[in-house]
């Protein structure tokens, strides 16, 4: 690395009552200490308000109108003064030394501006081990992050430079905002991997994201065009592989729709032209 890492630590939260205690106290609980935290409360109405209040002078709180988990995250890292960017999810846990290692593993691989660690997995209050397919890979994970998501937002850790050059998260997404983001990272950067786990990742209750929109696929496809339309030098391989998820995205979408008796013809035009697309490569 060529300067001092000063971490910044930013965590959105909305309606976060239940949980959010814990991902503040397992940044504070670091082995390696956090530089800042600032948390962005995003117009919650429940308890959070209060709860945040309790720390005092411990951490950074920014309030912002509801407008997004991307608004958020793009508001608190504005605010923040590290050259280095740690997000953590507010229903999510890091283990005690997350950030330590994330250090070190970055002083012995300097050429890296973003890394991630592995992750345990709760549902439902009970441990459960990840499917294959979403099995993290290290390096140039373009092509395999085409189909889903392989980057944890709250298991990353990325230098501050490498997100302004690319944007920031896209507030225009209300899911697969992390999706688009990593892709064009990791379209230009490695990402590294460690092999240890970092933090505890939580899922199943009622009022996860993923669960509000229906359709996640549709805001992939956005996130796949745009990686077209912003990289008209893209190489061949990475081109094809694109289109190819497209296509594939698009069919899922297309004969859903049919099954709806829902407007496909949207649906069938992209398919269409991207089919075209391919086949001139």
């Amino acid at each position: 690395m060529k300067s001092v890492m000063h971490i910044s630590v930013i965590i959105p939260v909305y309606n976060r009552e239940g949980y959010i205690r814990r991902a503040i106290d397992s940044v504070l609980n670091q082995s390696r200490a956090a530089d800042e935290m600032i948390v962005v409360d995003d117009g919650s109405t429940d308890a959070t308000p209060s709860i945040l209040a309790d720390y005092g002078d411990v951490i950074q709180v920014v309030r912002q109108e509801n407008m997004g988990v991307s608004a958020a995250r793009n508001r608190g890292i504005r605010a923040s003064s590290g050259n280095w960017i740690a997000l953590l999810d507010s229903d999510d846990e890091w283990l005690p030394d997350k950030l330590a290692l994330q250090e070190s593993w970055l002083k012995e691989n300097p050429s890296y501006r973003i890394c991630q660690t592995q992750e345990i997995w709760f549902r439902q209050g009970k441990r459960v081990n990840p499917m294959k397919k979403h099995t993290k890979v290290h390096g140039d994970i373009f092509i395999p992050s085409l189909k889903r998501c392989l980057v944890s937002p709250s298991a990353v850790l990325f230098e501050r430079r490498l997100f302004e050059e690319t944007g920031g998260f896209d507030e225009s997404l209300p899911v697969c905002e992390d999706y688009d983001l990593w892709l064009r990272i990791s379209l230009h950067e490695p990402v590294g991997l460690l092999t240890e786990a970092g933090i505890i990742k939580y899922g199943g209750h009622t009022d996860q994201l993923s669960r509000s929109v229906w359709g996640m696929d549709r805001f992939r496809v956005l996130a796949l065009e745009k990686i077209l339309i912003d990289n008209p030098d893209l190489s061949k391989d990475k081109k094809a592989a694109v289109l190819r998820e497209l296509i594939h995205k698009l069919k899922v979408l297309y004969h859903g729709a049919l099954k709806r008796n829902s407007k496909e013809n949207a649906w069938k035009k992209k398919l269409e032209k991207y089919n075209f697309m391919l086949q001139q490569l």
